[in-house]
């Protein structure tokens, strides 16, 4: 069986919600930063709820009805969703979410959703925040031309995270 990313479907919002907390709960634990499951649960353990649920679906038939603003592609491994990836259109593109599930890192999804995402993306200037400890996402997201800005926040009052961002590209017949 192979991996398949595509546009999220309304239907898929019941297995997203708790991705999002499971993927969570793979990358982010971390003692000195005083998060640890119970953390976690307390500030994501609403996406696997109903009404995490229903903001994804409502997301999605968002991104559906307005693909030029909002992006969402989901990794499906047979019918288990074990990625996302999203994102909207504003005076910048902003990146967000993007998990994989820790089992299937390291095969080469990542790279397919990010180069989609930029397809998608075209020529405009795309920001995003990775939480600094994070190591790999954030070596991730420098190979494909983000940049850390410096600028950072702490989510949650805990959550240390750093703004990366790619500036505008130009477009192949510009001279």
């Amino acid at each position: 069986m192979t991996y398949v990313i595509e546009a999220a479907h309304p239907a898929d919002s019941a297995q997203l919600g708790p991705l999002l907390l499971r993927a969570w709960l793979q990358t982010y634990p971390n003692p000195e930063a005083g998060i640890d499951e119970e953390w976690i649960r307390e500030h994501r353990g609403s996406s696997a709820t109903a009404e995490g649920i229903d903001q994804w679906r409502e997301f999605i038939e968002a991104a559906n009805r307005q693909p030029d603003l909002l992006f969402c592609r989901v990794v499906r491994f047979g019918t288990e969703i074990v990625g996302v990836l999203c994102g909207r259109r504003g005076e910048v593109v902003t990146l967000g979410p993007m998990y994989l599930l820790e089992h299937v890192q390291g095969q080469g999804l990542g790279g397919r959703m990010m180069t989609e995402f930029l397809t998608w993306a075209a020529a405009a200037p795309i920001c995003l925040w990775a939480t600094d400890y994070n190591d790999s996402a954030v070596r991730f997201y420098q190979r494909h031309g983000f940049e850390i800005t410096g600028e950072r926040e702490l989510w949650q009052g805990r959550l240390p995270n750093l703004r990366m961002a790619r500036e505008a590209t130009p477009s192949p017949n510009h001279s």
